[in-house]
């Protein structure tokens, strides 16, 4: 008798009795059996097939005769951290009727490759799910695979179209986030002259809260161009019932996007971003900062001058600040308290701006937002009274934040650090579709029940 683990394919085929159920296993094709597993050059080689049995010819379906079989080799996903080719003994039959237009024919099984396929479906979508999950490079998967960056693509992009064309995944968007993205610095002539086109793109993002009232960002696409037109044809290809749907559209200050808003979604409510508007109020003490800086020294700030030693401490919050920061606060404030003052005056301003948002009750955040447009434009700072002037402009989408639910774009900018880092790791882009297909994977703009 032998060993309870032992495996047939050590005995010649001719006397093997059956395929070994166990070897099948481990490899994992439904309907195909294991005939060799074999190392060449640190490559594992696994030779499949399928097992005999009658098929009716496509075109007449009268039964057809076995002309054999052919090899198609394939590349499959990585096994035990080594490179692996798929053996595909394929079936061929011929056709007894003289007048068949189909005298033969090849066995197809799509769950496995598809026609004139490099890559089989499962190493295509481990492909696609290391680039989405791990953040991984084409070039390292393909080193992986043991193949080339244009095998790897070629294999993967048609199935990333397939899904970038999907109109399901634009439903039930009911918060939508709209911001620009760099994606290159260099020539932006047209592409068939060379360049790369428009550096500047439009993203849009589905900001929309779930059941528990978290928010999942999902990159839904990103358009060339960084104007309100851009934004607003993308809006029209989109349809009325996706327009319809959207009740809440969050945005920087920009006028452009604005005008799209207000022109496509009549019926939300554009909400300015709450990172922009704070990200605009330490620019206005650093502005401030410098300006007093060049009137008190006459020149940009050096180590030892006070209000250099502190430009980090200005750029925080003040709940953040420990006593000693404090301490060092004060101290060069102090130095010259009549010409330092007005920094500290602006820097006290941008927190009464972070306070409104970081209130807990939404209430009481809006009474804050409402001091700060009645006391901003009339504050004797220059810096300060354009902010003011600046927020007093988008009133109404400053302070609908605390009206729709604290509803801000936040993960717009959180996508955006996703897309800076797969640019990172693939080392820049050259095609911009390349791109595109890309970012909606890794922005989970793309929905298929593979991905994991």
């Amino acid at each position: 008798m032998s060993e309870p683990t032992a495996c047939d394919r050590a005995r010649p085929r001719s006397q093997r009795p059956c395929y070994c159920d166990r070897c099948d296993l481990l490899v994992g094709l439904d309907g195909f059996h294991v005939i060799d597993v074999a190392d060449h050059a640190g490559v594992v080689r696994v030779v499949v097939e399928t097992p005999p049995e009658q098929m009716g010819c496509r075109a007449c379906g009268v039964i057809a005769h076995s002309h054999g079989r052919r090899d198609v080799r394939l590349i499959d996903a990585p096994c035990f951290g080594r490179p692996v080719r798929l053996v595909w003994r394929k079936r061929t039959w011929r056709c007894a009727e003289e007048k068949c237009p189909a005298r033969s024919f090849t066995e197809q099984h799509d769950d496995l490759a598809g026609p004139r396929a490099l890559l089989t479906v499962r190493a295509c979508w481990w492909a696609i799910n290391q680039l989405r999950r791990e953040h991984a490079s084409v070039a390292g998967l393909a080193r992986q695979l043991g193949t080339t960056w244009r095998t790897v693509w070629r294999s993967i992009k048609p199935l990333l179209e397939q899904m970038a064309a999907d109109p399901d995944r634009f439903e039930n968007v009911t918060s939508l986030g709209v911001d620009e993205h760099v994606w290159h610095h260099v020539s932006t002539r047209p592409i068939g002259d060379g360049g790369r086109g428009p550096k500047e793109l439009t993203g849009m993002v589905d900001l929309t809260k779930d059941q528990q009232g978290k928010v999942k960002a999902r990159l839904l696409d990103l358009v060339p161009g960084r104007s309100g037109k851009a934004y607003a044809d993308w809006l029209t290809e989109r349809g009325e019932t996706f327009r319809k749907d959207v009740k809440i559209a969050a945005l920087d200050p920009f006028q452009g996007y604005k005008t799209a808003i207000d022109d496509k979604l009549e019926d939300a409510v554009a909400v300015l971003d709450a990172f922009h508007i704070v990200k605009l109020g330490t620019a206005a003490v650093d502005e401030c900062r410098r300006r007093i800086q060049q009137e008190t020294l006459g020149h940009r700030g050096r180590k030892g001058d006070p209000l250099y030693g502190i430009q980090n401490l200005l750029r925080a919050g003040a709940e953040k600040l420990t006593t000693k920061q404090w301490d060092r606060l004060e101290k060069a404030i102090n130095a010259r308290p009549d010409e330092h003052l007005a920094v500290y005056v602006a820097w006290t301003c941008a927190q009464q701006l972070r306070t409104a948002y970081r209130h807990p009750d939404p209430v009481e955040g809006r009474k804050i937002a409402e001091q700060v447009l009645s006391s901003f434009p009339t504050c004797p700072i220059p810096e300060i009274a354009r902010l003011g002037r600046t927020l007093k402009r988008w009133s109404q989408a400053f302070l609908a934040y605390f009206d729709t639910g604290r509803s801000n774009n936040g993960g717009t900018e959180a996508i955006n650090g996703l897309i800076e880092l797969h640019r990172r790791v693939a080392r820049g882009f050259r095609n911009y579709d390349n791109y595109r297909l890309r970012m909606l994977l890794i922005g989970g703009g793309l929905r298929h029940p593979h991905l994991k």
